[in-house]
């Protein structure tokens, strides 16, 4: 069959500079994606001072502030996944990036600045939309990368997409603190004097309102960069192939780009043989997709679920616990305590996040996907017991700025990209058809996010302090580790019993095999499907 020629010589295409292209072309929507994300804590320590400086921000005001961009990443996942495998992955893509370049400028330009609430509402509907651009980038980056990649080397790759998230947040941190000094120094350090700023009276310098504005603008420019980029990546052969069902165009998008001479014998054996369609015409959610990737859908989407309840609560529980400066965090200024939290941040990202997804991307296709995805499950539970049981008579008191605890905390963040949060974004690209990839990898994406709203949104709230320390309660921050040590358990479970491995196969055997627990405890074999 014609088609089943073009993806074998797909999947055994050496590795080219196209690949490397495609990484970073795809993998700048991840740096985006993750920039905007993750730049949110400073920034709303900044605008806590600015426009709740005599007042608290609130803990509903905070939950609203980190969950609204949250609900729109799962909104988009679900909506542009479902739209890649419907009208195709590239025009959706492009599609995608606008959404982020201009939702990230609306930010900058939050509108009303005589009253905080306007100011909160205008930022928080921009935030929103541009969750829907980020979600949209998962799928479509993930479902791209696997299409175009050998199957010797596939993990690799859409692990180094995924990995730009860590340079996104390295580069938040590093903006962060780079707008934050320039600021401060043009202000001086002369005495604090109160001014008016959204029709309230503040010690806040005026600039500062123009300070976390541009922080949240900077993050559309690497996206913006490489749109054109974007736009001139053909189609994918796998797409064109087999959802389009044609197979010649399939072949001269991959000549295009990649050194793979067939265009001719493709060509030939299309006018003399006659394409049929495809036989297993089944629909999203029939009973037969249930019965075949059922399964699959749900461990890809309980294992995102769960690891996203600890990533963002991790992040989240780091600005809020960590100080490594020697002020009380209520006595610094405006552009101190943004520092603080983005260096901390930038401190996490270059020795844990970073070394962790290179980790992966690394021994991805050495010792395969599930290996990896329950050791991260099972050190991450370790380390937040290990921090949790003795939290409250340790390492609350052992010293003020918690630095022995950090190398502890940074192994959390380490074992999560060297595990667990990295493996979900790649094996949803590999299970499913072609036909649903984009979706299901949506869907999956989704339950994730959904697990980051219940983690920031809920441990928020259960670890919110009534002191003026600028610290939540520790016993609350003890059973939160615990309670995440218990998540982590629950992930290396779902792992375990439901999870196949992807690893040296290719996409389509992938969909023709089936996990099965006959003369096995776990999912992790596969023999082929029964039609």
């Amino acid at each position: 069959m014609p088609a089943l020629r073009v993806l074998s010589a797909l999947d055994a295409a050496r590795i080219q500079w196209y690949h490397f292209k495609a990484i970073i072309v795809a993998g700048m929507g991840l740096f985006t994606d993750a920039y905007d994300l993750f730049c949110i804590a400073p920034i709303m320590k900044m605008i806590s001072q600015i426009y709740y400086h005599k007042d608290s921000i609130g803990t509903a005001i905070l939950s609203t502030s980190y969950a609204i961009a949250l609900l729109g990443t799962a909104l988009g996942q679900l909506i542009f996944g479902y739209l890649g495998d419907r009208i195709g992955r590239r025009k959706v893509y492009g599609l995608c990036l606008l959404i982020m370049v201009f939702s990230s400028f609306g930010c900058g330009f939050s509108v009303c600045t005589t009253r905080r609430s306007c100011v909160l509402v205008s930022l928080g509907f921009f935030r929103f939309v541009l969750g829907l651009g980020i979600g949209g980038d998962y799928p479509l980056s993930a479902t791209i990368m696997s299409e175009f990649a050998n199957k010797r080397t596939r993990g690799a790759f859409i692990a180094a997409v995924f990995s730009m998230q860590g340079l996104g947040i390295l580069m938040s941190s590093a903006v962060t603190m780079v707008v934050c000094v320039a600021f401060k120094n043009a202000a001086g350090e002369g005495s604090l004097e109160k001014t008016n700023v959204a029709g309230l009276e503040t010690l806040a310098p005026p600039e500062s309102d123009i300070a976390w504005r541009l922080i949240l603008m900077i993050g559309a420019l690497p996206a913006a960069l490489t749109f054109y980029w974007r736009m001139l990546m053909p189609e994918t052969a796998r797409y064109t192939a087999l959802v389009e069902n044609n197979v010649v165009q399939a072949a001269k998008d991959m000549q295009r780009v990649m050194t793979v001479s067939m265009i001719s014998q493709i060509a030939e054996d299309s006018s003399s043989e006659q394409e049929q369609p495809p036989t297993s015409s089944y629909k999203l959610f029939s009973r037969r997709f249930l019965s075949l990737h059922g399964r699959d859908l749900f461990a890809a989407s309980a294992n995102w679920f769960l690891v996203d309840v600890v990533f963002y609560t991790s992040n989240l529980l780091l600005s809020q616990i960590f100080n490594l400066s020697n002020k009380p965090l209520n006595s610094t200024n405006v552009y101190d305590s943004a520092f603080e939290v983005s260096k901390l941040a930038a401190i996490v990202a270059a020795c844990s996040t970073i070394p962790g997804y290179w980790f992966t991307v690394y021994f991805i296709d050495k010792i395969g996907r599930v290996k990896i995805q329950m050791m991260g499950f099972f050190l991450m539970a370790v380390v937040y017991l290990v921090a949790g049981i003795p939290y409250s008579w340790y390492w609350s008191k052992h010293e003020k700025t918690k630095k022995g605890f950090m190398v502890l905390y940074g192994l959390i963040f380490f074992f999560s990209n060297f595990g667990p949060n990295t493996t979900t974004f790649i094996i949803p690209a590999e299970l499913f058809p072609a036909r649903f990839r984009s979706t299901c990898h949506g869907i999956s994406g989704a339950a994730g996010k959904f697990g980051a709203i219940v983690g920031t949104v809920g441990f928020l709230w259960a670890t919110k302090h009534h002191e003026e320390d600028g610290f939540p309660d520790v016993k609350r921050v003890r059973i939160a580790f615990l309670i995440l040590g218990g998540v982590c358990i629950a992930g290396m479970i779902v792992t375990y019993f439901f999870t196949r491995e992807t690893m040296g196969r290719s996409l389509e055997e992938n969909e023709d095999k089936i996990g099965t627990t006959s003369g096995s405890s776990s999912a992790n074999e596969l023999l082929p499907r029964q039609y």
